[in-house]
């Protein structure tokens, strides 16, 4: 697989990337939840309930006689009867009262509101849509780091990869040597002492060997994990690191310091934003609110069984609601003046983000430079190496050089080559660290082929 095949693979099977996706279908949601609260509400009730005691109701009437009040004769006779009804009634009122009420009372019905006028909540809904915006740069951030985090696991794969190839031919080279020796051993032509020398040589490498197959290994497994990969995948990389010394000019020329797209800038950016709007938010909650209300019910009471003599009716009512703030204890106030103190504090992280993402620029593109310096200089010693390995191969062959010579010729030979791909593998981890930096990532052009 290629480079850009691992990272296709990792931003579609990553779980981080998912979850970040998910993240912004919920703040999404959010955002549908606060538009809803712009739209009528309507309910369905029902409701039942029966007199278990009606109220006693006592009249003090003049006029009505038994009522406590004079009747409507006159003279003695009529005072006399009044006198003795207030004094049968103690207070000078009936003694009976009146029951109201009936048994059985049913409603049922519709209920609808909808605001009318309502700052706070208008306001909320673009607080809302900041939110979703900061979700999606989170998402954009996560994206970029594991395209990071990808580029550097497949350097490193492909290091591991060409450190065992160069260890593997100096293997080689010893193991042609001991070979030689143990020839020339059996002629009577070498010493036992160059056969030992030259298997201890080899010996020496086997380590080495099986610590750059470990280090694939690693690499490897590193590299299937940042994918979202079962391990047991049989992954194998195209390209080595050699190929990206034709490119490295193109990479030189292409190094820019704008770094206005870092993730971490644009972050505190929409933070910023949000807590702008939070403020509005806090703000317009000393402005008044105006909302309508609708009812329309149908209502029923009757006397005995609940389950007849049912008499419906309806009834419907229509009403405006006016609610005008005027003093909650400083509890705005004190919200209001939180929200002012978070904005300051995001302006000021701002500055300190923009410092930091400055200097780690500057020095990424300095590290970049120094490690295409050290890739030409690490290129020349290899070249140099190989040419004094084969004189000194030469002059082996005709005796003209000792056995440690040629050692000493394949030793320096091995640590050039591997310098050389050290430096490369840096200048791709610090190109990938600048890219990251500057937040310009083609993440459109990471897609998997069908």
């Amino acid at each position: 697989m290629t480079l850009e095949q691992c990272i296709a693979v990792a931003l579609s099977e990553s779980p981080t990337v998912q979850v970040a996706d998910m993240e912004i279908t919920r703040v999404d949601y959010s955002r549908g939840e606060t538009l809803s609260q712009l739209l009528p509400q309507v309910n369905f009730g029902a409701n039942y309930s029966r007199m278990l005691a009606k109220q006693v109701m006592y009249m003090n009437m003049d006029g009505f006689p038994g009522a406590g009040g004079a009747s409507s004769g006159s003279g003695e006779e009529s005072g006399e009867e009044n006198a003795a009804s207030r004094a049968s009634s103690g207070k000078g009122g009936n003694t009976t009262g009146i029951k109201m009420g009936l048994d059985n009372s049913y409603q049922i019905g519709f209920s609808a509101a909808v605001p009318l006028i309502a700052p706070q909540l208008w306001k909320s809904l673009k607080l809302s849509d900041t939110q979703i915006l900061q979700s999606v740069e989170q998402a954009r951030a996560s994206r970029l780091d594991l395209v990071n985090q990808v580029k550097d696991a497949y350097y490193a794969l492909m290091l591991a990869t060409d450190s065992r190839d160069v260890v593997q031919q100096s293997y080689d080279m010893a193991a042609l040597n001991h070979d030689i020796y143990k020839k020339q051993f059996e002629a009577g032509a070498a010493s036992d002492y160059d056969v030992l020398r030259t298997s201890v040589a080899m010996k020496n490498i086997e380590p080495e060997l099986m610590q750059a197959d470990i280090a694939i290994k690693q690499a490897r497994l590193q590299l299937l994990v940042l994918m979202g990969v079962d391990a047991s995948f049989p992954l194998e990389i195209t390209g080595r690191l050699a190929d990206y010394e034709n490119t490295m000019n193109e990479r030189l020329l292409a190094i820019d310091d704008d770094y206005s797209q870092n993730t971490s800038l644009v972050q505190n950016q929409l933070q910023t934003r949000m807590l702008h709007d939070a403020l509005d938010v806090q703000r317009m909650a000393w402005f008044p609110t105006l909302s309508a209300s609708i009812n329309y019910y149908w209502n029923s009471n009757s006397n005995g069984s609940p389950f007849k003599n049912f008499r419906w009716s309806n009834s419907s009512t229509f009403g405006l609601s006016l609610s005008m703030p005027i003093f909650t204890g400083g509890a705005r106030y004190s919200r209001q003046r939180q929200a002012k103190i978070q904005l300051l504090e995001s302006e000021l992280q701002r500055d300190n983000i923009e410092h930091t993402v400055s200097m780690q620029v500057a020095l990424a593109i300095d590290n970049i430079k120094q490690n295409a310096e050290q890739i030409a200089s690490t290129q020349e010693s290899v070249s140099q190496a190989t040419r004094a390995h084969d004189i000194m191969e030469r002059s082996f062959a005709i005796g003209a050089a000792s056995y440690l010579d040629l050692r000493d010729s394949e030793l320096a030979l091995t640590r050039s080559r591997l310098a050389h791909y050290q430096s490369i593998y840096n200048f791709l981890v610090a190109d990938s660290q600048l890219e990251l930096l500057r937040g310009t990532a083609p993440l459109d052009s990471y897609k998997i082929q069908r």
